[in-house]
């Protein structure tokens, strides 16, 4: 079958090579950024991705994936169509679904044979329901169409893997014709398949993403009050991460969640609670932690320094986690405009979200190349992500190479007595 998608942002494209990957022989990304896609069919991905490129390059090689800005001819013969482009977050906390509005419009304009759509965006329950009235009302061909929720649950980092060895696919139908239909788009990945309504899938995407935002702010709000009563978080997690019940996944405390997901998922969810007259306490409360948590590190700077005004300020780390270029919703971005607020010099450093970091901050900070350079006579120290290089970091070059050696670290990446065995001033989460 013709397996048309739009939009190919990180579900998009890995999805699309996944499937390509899997055996299916005619898949086809739609984009409307024409320099995108002649990256893409040149084997370069426009996202950070792990193992992605390769599989890029081979599918495409092999004639089984292609990438297009004509959405007519893309969508016009395809048997099933997936949308999946961004439901940004707006200033209410609501879901923004404009962008699905306008593929779904295109879709109706341009179909000429029964389809079914699927929905992979992350939307408000009910969405499903709205866009399949909205695309019948908008046909331009008598054909037969119908609407599917399947939600995505890749992590950035790691989405080819998440993808080509999922934990479960959860699909959202109200016919069998969708059901089979989407059995056979998914039944060479050999994984376990949810069937449901189109209402309990958009759920279950909502509902996963916001109990593992809990779970982490749960941890942070119990790290602050380790570091109170004088307990060690680590050994608070590797107790609790022994009970089959609670797991040893989302325990470790930090400066809080950020990325594409999180963030947005928990707000629209509980914007939808609110506008259906009910709140969602655990998920209002897990937002207001993780905001607080993400500032955890500059107030307790603003305890041990004065005076910010010209301090030569390193930063490590820019991306909200590692494996990702991604800086949206990043601790690192609110912690950096908090510093130039008060007259910091920065360095920071990042393997791979540097780009991305100079569409932020442009050149009102400094970018390094390596950790060597940016902690050069440096001040102080924060350390906002945990990449390999970092947490490998031969720690007395701290000692030897800043003017002061005060780390202040947001993910816990050494060892205290480690660092107190050097002499080095050492901050961190919970311990």
């Amino acid at each position: 079958m013709k397996i048309a998608i739009a939009g190919t942002g990180y579900v998009g494209l890995v999805t699309g090579v996944c499937l390509a990957e899997v055996g299916h022989e005619n898949v086809v990304c739609v984009d409307v950024d024409e320099k995108k896609v002649n990256l893409m069919k040149s084997g370069i991905a426009p996202i950070y991705e792990k193992d992605l490129e390769g599989l890029m390059k081979k599918n495409y090689k092999e004639g089984k994936i292609d990438y297009t800005t004509n959405y007519k001819e893309a969508y016009k013969d395809a048997d099933v169509i997936m949308i999946a482009v961004g439901t940004p977050e707006r200033r209410d906390g609501s879901a923004n679904l404009d962008y699905i509005k306008k593929v779904s419009k295109q879709i109706a304009n341009s179909i000429k044979k029964d389809t079914l759509v699927v929905i992979k965006s992350t939307v408000p329950i009910g969405t499903n329901e709205k866009i399949e009235k909205f695309i019948k009302n908008n046909l331009k061909n008598n054909v037969k169409v119908e609407v599917a929720s399947n939600p995505e649950f890749l992590a950035q980092g790691t989405a080819v893997r998440d993808t080509l060895h999922a934990s479960r696919i959860v699909i959202g139908v109200e016919s069998d014709w969708a059901k089979d239909i989407l059995e056979s788009v998914y039944s060479p990945f050999n994984q376990p398949i949810v069937v449901t309504n189109r209402n309990s899938a958009e759920m279950i995407k909502y509902a996963s993403n916001d109990f593992l935002a809990l779970k982490i702010s749960f941890m942070n709000d119990i790290a602050n009050l380790c570091e109170i009563v004088g307990a060690n978080i680590e050994d608070v997690a590797k107790g609790m991460s022994l009970d089959e019940r609670i797991g040893d996944k989302f325990l470790k405390a930090g400066i809080g969640y950020g990325g594409s997901c999180f963030p947005k998922d928990t707000k629209a969810l509980h914007w939808l609670s609110t506008h259906n007259g009910y709140e969602l306490k655990t998920v209002k409360a897990a937002i207001e932690v993780n905001e607080a948590q993400k500032l955890r590190l500059v107030k307790k700077s603003a305890e041990l320094i004065d005076n910010f005004e010209n301090l030569k300020v390193a930063v490590l780390g820019l991306t909200f986690k590692p494996g990702t270029d991604d800086l949206r919703e990043a601790p690192s971005i609110v912690n950096i405009e908090y510093l130039l607020e008060r007259g910091a010099k920065i360095t920071a450093y990042d393997p791979v979200g540097i780009n991305n970091a100079k569409k932020i901050f442009k050149d009102n900070i400094s970018y390094s190349t390596s950790i060597d350079e940016a902690i050069e006579e440096a001040d102080v120290c924060f350390i906002m992500t945990e990449w390999k290089d970092i947490l490998n970091y031969d720690i007395s070059k701290y000692k030897e190479k800043m003017n002061k050696p005060l780390i202040l670290d947001g993910r816990n990446c050494y060892k205290m007595e480690d660092m107190k065995s050097l002499g080095i001033e050492y901050y961190s989460i919970g311990r």
